[in-house]
């Protein structure tokens, strides 16, 4: 059995090895929301940005290594079990990553990225895929000086800012093509892979934060005392998650796998419209699920600055994301977004003027105008696919 992976007619599906993969991610997304909503702060949210970007790198250069190597190898099979048990520490870390567990949080990263990187590039000897991780090797291997000496200092400032050149470093790589002494740079055109498999895999991601949005809404549901207000809390902001799966899948996300699996870069697209775009969306996800659970807590009274920023910004800033993943999919700005965006954001505005507006309102706000967008876009769509 050959480690590269054979790309059929209409694409390999994901393998059930990545699904199974993937639920250490479930638990990863619980713990960057559960780090969000227990730190109500401007460093609290920095802190959970930063985790997040962590995160969804490691998870996301090992969606790229199964677009090109077969899960159903026994090496890769080996080592996406390795993979599972460094994910779950680096996950466990969450909560005190940047104070007593910063070198689990470090060393477990580090060991996702480099190990899996190395033995890649040992399995796929004698393909043209082996230059890519080599460069992607580099890479790592220097971005991996900067996220261990940030966990081994004690200041916590100087901790931040060798972890956050160590992300910018992990960050911008793919951006310049990854310059390796020797072998140079690449261009996305040498990144050959399967454009169907690549956006079911990030289709999969969405849906695991819209789980855990889902989840945190019946916890918190089942942790309260039931009255009418918070069920009226519960309701909305449960559909609030619907509408979000409906704005993401309903028709923009065939057509954009079909859009990458016929380009002629798919490098490209996989790069910017699924690596990169998908970020905010995934961002937006977690800060609405923070949202939903403060909410729901409290449906009633006056609303805090933070929780309009939850359960507001949180919808705004998914928008924005999927506005930007059109944009470079599509070529085009969807005008139902733009304008739900300025509805959020006016929205926002006048709830910090005006605290007296319950918080369940808050999410009622949110829920219209993600229907809306939905909406709009169905119509759009049976005039002009991809229109919305």
């Amino acid at each position: 059995m050959t480690v590269i992976r054979v790309h059929g007619v209409k694409g390999p599906t994901v393998a059930p090895f990545e699904l199974f993969f993937d639920l250490v991610y479930v638990f990863a997304v619980t713990q960057l929301s559960h780090l969000l909503l227990s730190h109500p702060s401007l460093s609290g949210a920095a802190q959970a940005l930063f985790l997040t970007l962590a995160v969804w790198w490691a998870w996301m250069y090992t969606s790229w290594t199964t677009n090109w190597c077969s899960p159903d190898h026994p090496v890769i099979r080996i080592l996406l079990g390795f993979l599972m048990a460094c994910s779950l520490v680096m996950a466990a870390a969450i909560p005190e990553a940047f104070g007593e567990r910063a070198l689990w949080f470090a060393l477990a990263y580090v060991a996702i990225q480099c190990i899996r990187t190395a033995v890649v590039t040992w399995a796929t000897a004698g393909h043209a895929v082996q230059r890519v991780f080599i460069r992607v090797g580099f890479w790592f291997v220097l971005s991996a000086v900067f996220w261990i000496a940030g966990a081994l200092v004690d200041d916590v400032t100087l901790r931040a800012v060798l972890w956050i050149v160590a992300l910018l470093l992990d960050y911008g790589a793919p951006m310049i093509g990854f310059p390796t002494p020797v072998l140079g740079r690449s261009s996305t055109t040498d990144w050959q892979i399967n454009g169907a498999h690549m956006a079911e895999r990030c289709q999969l991601f969405i849906i695991i934060a819209l789980g855990e949005s889902i989840l945190m809404t019946g916890a918190t549901l089942a942790g309260g005392q039931p009255s009418a207000g918070t069920l009226a809390a519960f309701t909305i902001c449960l559909m609030g998650s619907v509408a979000m799966w409906w704005v993401y899948f309903d028709v923009t996300a065939d057509l954009a796998a079909e859009h990458i699996e016929n380009s002629d870069d798919p490098g490209r697209l996989g790069r910017d419209a699924y690596t990169y775009a998908h970020i905010p969306m995934v961002l937006g996800i977690i800060v609405s699920a923070v949202g939903d659970e403060l909410v729901i807590a409290h449906p009633g009274g006056h609303s805090t600055p933070w929780t309009v920023l939850m359960a507001l910004g949180g919808p705004a800033l998914y928008l924005a994301g999927h506005t930007l993943f059109k944009r470079l999919v599509f070529g085009r700005l969807s005008p139902s977004r733009l304008t739900a965006i300025g509805l959020l954001c006016a929205a926002g505005i006048v709830a910090i003027l005006v605290p007296a507006i319950p918080p369940v309102a808050l999410s009622s706000i949110a829920l219209a105008i993600l229907v809306m967008v939905a909406v709009w876009d169905t119509r759009s769509y049976r005039r002009l696919p991809a229109a919305g």
